[in-house]
């Protein structure tokens, strides 16, 4: 193992693409006992954390999001529904807790949230804080003052994807930017909550591609603490229904190139675990992963149920972190 990949290197530095393409093109033993390697240095390999992530307001979302079932541009078979009323939400949160869960996560379609529509959910965040579980939210691009109420409502973490490189992404949307994406991940830095932030594979985009987005995240300062890395989900109506299947193995390399790039960070197994079989997810636990969402539905799409979750993590040898 060269000095730039040992452990004590990794963490903190900044990385070029070229060097994090490199360790995709590792032998990928090589590339899972590296990642390994590093997972040991900050984790219990045995340990994963546990969020669940429910949709308060569905549908109807101005952008273009190729990927995204809510789009009102996309003719999807998802119904737009208001926001949920705070005891809803909070039997869902309750439900959750008894499940394992240790993060509640709530997202709304919006491009970003107007103020009247933040009230609400500054409620849900305080409501949901109160009964022990740490909170995240994803509501899209923020407005200058709207982190600082969300800090001071009790919020841990904040989720914003860049979702893919910077250069391929006016393949995926086309009305923001990913400066917009960026900018709101600074407001959120400076309000002092924790950064949710990762990306989608499959969409077409590159092997180069994926190294961009690695990189983005992997040189923000400091590194999301926790990094999403989500399958694409196919869902007809959108633009990238018939977009070829990623090999499950680059997606393994993904996971362990997150890892070693971004040693400190929970790099969560997120949407398209549904279609992923108990070997492979095992795989992507090799490769660094320690985090993943429980529940049914990651907002609009399916998900493993807790059930098959704690089967799978028995099966493993592994435990629920917190619990």
């Amino acid at each position: 193992m060269n000095d730039m990949l040992k452990p004590e290197v990794a963490a903190g530095r900044r990385w070029t693409v070229a060097e994090i393409e490199a360790l995709f093109a590792l032998p990928f033993n090589d590339l899972i006992f590296q990642a390994q390697t590093v997972h040991r240095a900050h984790f219990d390999p045995n340990e994963v954390q546990v969020s669940t992530l429910l949709s308060i307001k569905t549908g109807g979302c101005s952008e273009d999001c190729g990927y995204c079932s809510q789009s009102k541009r996309h003719h999807t078979a998802v119904e737009q529904e208001n926001l949920l009323e705070l005891e809803t939400v909070l039997d869902k949160a309750k439900a959750a807790k008894e499940k394992g869960a240790t993060r509640f996560c709530m997202g709304a379609a919006w491009r970003g949230p107007k103020q009247k529509d933040l009230k609400p959910v500054l409620d849900m965040i305080t409501a949901v804080r109160a009964l022990g579980l740490e909170t995240c939210v994803t509501l899209g691009m923020l407005k200058e003052g709207q982190a600082e109420q969300l800090r001071e409502a009790g919020l841990d973490y904040y989720n914003h994807n860049l979702d893919t490189a910077p250069e391929y992404y006016g393949e995926v949307v086309t009305t923001h930017t990913y400066q917009d994406r960026l900018d709101t991940l600074d407001e959120v830095r400076q309000a002092g909550i924790k950064v949710c932030s990762g990306g989608i594979v499959g969409m077409g985009e590159s092997r180069t591609h994926r190294a961009a987005l690695i990189a983005q995240l992997a040189n923000l300062n400091p590194p999301p603490e926790s990094v999403p890395i989500n399958m694409l989900v196919q869902v007809k109506g959108t633009p990238m229904q018939d977009a070829a299947a990623l090999d499950p193995l680059e997606f393994v390399r993904t996971v362990a190139v997150a890892r070693i790039t971004m040693p400190q960070s929970l790099v969560r197994l997120s949407a398209g675990r549904e279609q992923m079989a108990a070997p492979l997810q095992a795989l992507c636990f090799l490769a660094g992963a320690n985090s993943v969402f429980y529940g049914d539905k990651l907002l609009t799409a399916a998900n493993p149920s807790a059930e098959s979750d704690q089967e799978l993590f028995d099966r493993l040898g592994m435990r629920v972190m917190g619990a």
